[in-house]
């Protein structure tokens, strides 16, 4: 039977056992074993419901409801097919269960049998499955009308940083489970009704039907024909109706419960008896009724008891919640006195006691202080050095160290990485294992943590040293835990670089300019502010060119300065004095460049844009028709896509007005290319186009 369940057999036997009932005959026994069941699976289904904290978390409900349905109208069927056949032998012809239905619970009464049987169909179908029905459909309606704005939250706290994107996902499926829930509910609540319509007409045709057969077939009295059948028949009736009443207040539980912290239970005590006013008012109406002569007193008088009992208890418990919370305040305020007493006793504060932001910072869980104790053998701060030595060699000036400390507040094997005090990167690394990184192409799959490498995206799984050589045989690329945390740090501060640029580190580049060419040292001050050669240094920086050259972006500031002092155009002339080495850092040594270039009609749209904004005072910006942005973005995004899949770079190619405008979009695009313009290309190089964006 386990073995049906965990396959992909389970549903199609069940619905060829459900047909089966319908079709093939089933002994009494059996009858007797499927209805016990049948009462069974309500009351489990409606204990689930109540226990339920909130609707989803029983959303299979509307499935259950559906086969539970197939269920008792299959049982219907089979019984009805017994009945017909061996009821006019009466007694258990038709089994135990039905034969009890039948003289016990109704007393052998076909008459009052045949009362309670509508009554309960009343209760069913009038009441609680047309309620059921038209909360499930309203709350349908409301729940698919607020989809669009529930989703707009969602969108709004993922953008101020409220949520991850693992949260808004998981709140996005949410809302869709909600949505599914409340239509399925809908549909379902028809299965209810149409069963409820099915017992009525099976308990007729039963009736006639074993009338018919009785007096017929048997030669049985009308008298004893009625008597026989209509027992069996309400019986069988009654069998079927009460696990169906369970299921339909199931249903209008489910779709009637707002979710909360607590089971049905603990709302209803808690909303209902939470203020003793309920019950004392209900206690003296109680009590008053039952002083009146000739009314019950015995049952008044003991209920008003109860409810005043529960009324005081209920007072009590609520003055003891009280004298918590002041004795709870007074403690507080207690601390409070006593902490401004030591802040009164403590000495004045002064500029000493305001901690500067660190340019760099790691923060790590107190499982990683021995990757940065070098008592206990790490490495990291090693590493970390070597990190700021060669990105100061490549950009040009002093990285700031990186300041490291430990962070209670972290979980135990997680990092952060901050940036003049802002979070720039954090991470949840295991120091005893390593990381072992798919770079695109594996040949395998590895035991482990999955995981995504924090520096580049990468999927990734934290492995056990021993298997370091299995996974490299595989293609995976393997790292301990120090060079992750090394790299995250060096492709967040290559990305950031221009914001740890400052006026003492230019001033101290001046200095060290001073020494090998005084002269350019002192004319350039004169002619470019130190406020805007810092400008266009941050600018290169934005835009991963290095300025360790400073004597040549010098030079071309103080050829340009005195003609300008926009900083737009200031970095466009450093960027063409820096060509060469703008250029071989993209390409290496290659003479032969291939570059994407703009359609010329595209060109001469972007160039008019650009007057546009100019003459309206609007600076270096170009206002595009969104739908052509929109194009535009997504050409630029795959035909980067198709080079890097090429291995080739990608660099387009535009006119010098458009370099920066271009380049400012595609950093706003996420698209991974380079802008150059046309003066950047040096002399000796030659320029190969390799596809045109229109």
């Amino acid at each position: 039977m386990q073995a049906i369940l965990h396959s992909n057999l389970g549903v199609p036997v069940l619905l060829l056992t459900l047909l089966g009932m319908m079709i093939l005959p089933v002994p009494p026994f059996l009858l007797d074993v499927l209805f016990s069941f049948n009462i069974a699976l309500a009351i489990v289904v409606l204990l689930v419901a109540a226990y339920a904290l909130r609707p989803l978390d029983f959303a299979v409900f509307p499935t259950i409801l559906l086969i539970a349905t197939l269920l008792r109208l299959a049982l219907n069927v089979a019984s009805t097919r017994v009945v017909l056949l061996e009821g006019h032998k009466g007694g258990d012809a038709a089994g135990k269960v039905i034969q009890s239905f039948g003289e016990v619970v109704i007393g052998g009464n076909y008459a009052v049998g045949l009362v309670v049987f509508l009554i309960l169909m009343i209760i069913n179908f009038v009441v609680v499955t047309k309620g059921a029905g038209r909360i499930s459909e309203v709350s349908a309606r409301f729940t698919l009308d607020a989809m669009p704005g529930k989703q707009m939250a969602i969108d709004a706290d993922l953008n101020s940083g409220l949520i991850t994107q693992d949260e808004a996902r998981t709140r996005r499926e949410e809302v869709g489970s909600e949505a599914d829930f409340y239509g399925s509910m809908d549909g379902a609540s028809k299965f209810v009704r149409g069963d409820a319509v099915a017992g009525m007409l099976i308990l007729a045709i039963n009736i006639l039907g074993g009338l018919g057969i009785g007096m017929v077939q048997h030669d049985l009295e009308f008298g004893q024909a009625m008597q026989v059948y209509s027992l069996l028949t309400i019986g069988d009736g009654l069998v079927a109706q009460i696990p169906s009443l369970l299921l339909s207040t199931t249903a209008a539980i489910m779709v009637t419960r707002v979710s909360s912290s607590k089971d049905m239970g603990e709302q209803v005590m808690h909303q209902m008896f939470e203020s003793p006013k309920a019950l004392s008012v209900a206690a003296a109406i109680l009590g008053f009724m039952g002083l009146i002569p000739g009314m019950p007193h015995f049952a008044f008088l003991t209920l008003a008891a109860m409810a005043g009992g529960m009324a005081w208890y209920i007072n009590k418990n609520g003055e003891q919640k009280i004298e918590q919370a002041q004795l709870i305040e007074r403690g507080e305020l207690e601390q409070k006195e006593v902490a401004a007493k030591q802040a009164a006793e403590l000495p004045e504060l002064g500029w000493d006691d305001v901690q500067p932001v660190d340019a760099i910072g790691l923060e790590v869980g107190y499982r990683l202080i021995p990757l940065v104790d070098k008592s206990q053998g790490g490495e990291l701060l090693n590493r970390i050095k070597g990190i700021r030595k060669k990105l100061s060699q490549e950009v040009g000036f002093l990285i700031p160290s990186v300041h490291i400390r430990d962070n209670l507040e972290l979980l135990p094997n997680a990092y952060r990485i901050t940036l003049l005090g802002v979070t720039a990167g954090e991470a949840e690394i295991y120091p005893d294992r390593d990381l072992a990184i798919n770079p695109g192409q594996v040949f395998g799959k590895l035991d482990g943590v999955p995981t995504t490498d924090p520096a580049f995206g990468l999927e990734a799984v934290w492995i056990d040293p021993a298997t370091k050589d299995q996974a490299q045989t595989l293609g995976y690329t393997v790292v301990d835990a120090s060079t992750v945390v090394a790299t995250h740090i060096n492709q967040l501060l290559q990305k950031h670089t221009y914001e740890l640029l400052g006026h003492d580190e230019v001033q101290q580049m001046l200095d060290k300019l001073a020494k090998s060419s005084p002269k350019l040292a002192e004319e350039l001050p004169n002619v470019v502010p130190l406020n805007m050669l810092l400008t266009v240094l941050k600018n290169l920086l934005a835009e991963q060119v290095p300025i360790r050259d400073l004597r040549t972006i010098a030079e071309a500031l103080a050829a340009s300065g005195a003609q300008s002092q926009d900083s737009a155009a200031l970095t466009a002339a450093a960027r063409v004095a820096l060509r060469r080495v703008i250029v071989q850092g993209i390409y290496g040594r290659d003479n032969l460049l291939p570059v994407i270039a703009l359609d010329p009609a595209m060109e001469q749209l972007l160039l008019k844009s650009l007057q546009q904004s100019q003459q309206a005072g609007n600076g270096d910006d170009i206002v595009l028709e969104p739908g052509l942005a929109e194009r535009l973005q997504q050409a630029l995004q795959e035909t980067a896509q198709q080079q890097e899949m090429a291995g080739k770079p990608s660099v387009l190619l535009v006119s010098a007005p458009l370099r920066a405008v271009m380049a400012k979009f595609i950093r706003y695009s996420a698209a991974d290319m380079q802008v150059l313009s046309y003066a950047e290309i040096p002399d000796d190089k030659q320029v190969t186009i390799e596809s045109t964006i229109g």
